[in-house]
């Protein structure tokens, strides 16, 4: 039996999403790497295309509306996804008729409330700041850590700030707006590095303001993509602990912004962008296992 999907994004990053109320869905690795894998320019076979899988599945505990499982493109399930995280909160908000809901994720529960038309705020709960739950490999301060790229008296990058958003995060803050190609050079090299036995995703952080981040950010398991929620959330938490930015800033990329506040009244982190809706389709019956 073919399953029900629904294609959705948040600022072009991009989500197949199920439910499995009615269609129990267990994938495998492979699995999930079929359904991601986008087809290529030349017309060769791909699968829908996306750069995370999510199924929303019954609830696991009182309180919550679902229990939410992600998995990056390579088939790794992965604790957290900011963008992916606002979809399901539109989603599962619009089928109840809701204005906030709150679900559980391997990293917590996570909530969310209609901030308006298409448009989602969601309480991501509070950052990892110790080394221990990055995770790194060996103890260090967090704000700026023993790691660099480039030559050792003279190195293009260092010193970049961990936190984990119920997935790793390093930040590396950079003078100018990253480009893609430093991005997928640096973030390929940073993604498996031995500090990182979880690997890691990578962003870089151009501070244009106080309230203004512009960001690229090397995905862990998918890659450059166009925008990803948990690394505005580690780069707004990574800049107010170096004193960089205040506690609401702008972060931006290029296909959009989102408004991120790190509260100082419990410390949770607050993200408000946009949610879209693209189409609903059906699995292929070789990957709707």
């Amino acid at each position: 039996m073919s399953r029900t999907f629904l294609k959705m994004n948040g600022l072009g990053n991009d989500f197949v999403v199920l439910e499995t109320a009615s269609q129990a869905f267990n994938p495998t690795a492979e699995d999930i790497r079929a359904i991601a894998k986008r087809p290529s320019q030349d017309g060769g076979e791909g699968g829908i295309g996306c750069d995370q899988v999510i199924a929303i599945d019954p609830p696991r505990a009182e309180g919550a509306s679902a229990y939410v499982r992600f998995w990056n493109s390579d088939g790794e399930e992965t604790g957290a996804c900011g963008n992916g995280t606002r979809c399901v909160a539109w989603l599962l908000m619009e089928s109840a008729k809701k204005t906030s809901v709150a679900f559980d994720t391997v990293a917590g529960r996570l909530s969310g409330v209609m901030a308006g038309d298409k448009l989602v705020t969601v309480d991501m709960g509070q950052p990892g700041l110790r080394w221990d739950q990055i995770p790194l490999a060996e103890e260090m301060d967090t704000r700026g850590i023993e790691l660099q790229v480039g030559p050792i008296d003279a190195p293009d990058l260092h010193t970049p700030g961990c936190v984990s958003m119920g997935n790793p995060h390093v930040v590396f803050f950079v003078d100018a707006p990253a480009t893609d190609e430093l991005a997928r050079g640096t973030g390929s090299l940073i993604e498996h590095h031995p500090l990182f036995p979880e690997g890691v995703n990578v962003g870089f952080a151009h501070i244009a303001a106080r309230d203004h981040i512009q960001l690229k950010v090397w995905e862990r398991g998918a890659g450059l993509t166009a925008a990803c929620g948990t690394g505005a959330c580690a780069a707004q938490v990574a800049a107010v602990r170096r004193g960089l930015t205040d506690r609401v800033a702008k972060v931006e990329f290029e296909s959009g912004a989102l408004t991120i506040e790190w509260r100082e009244s419990d410390g949770h982190v607050i993200m408000t962008g946009p949610v879209t809706l693209e189409f609903t389709g059906k699995l292929p019956e070789k990957v709707a296992a």
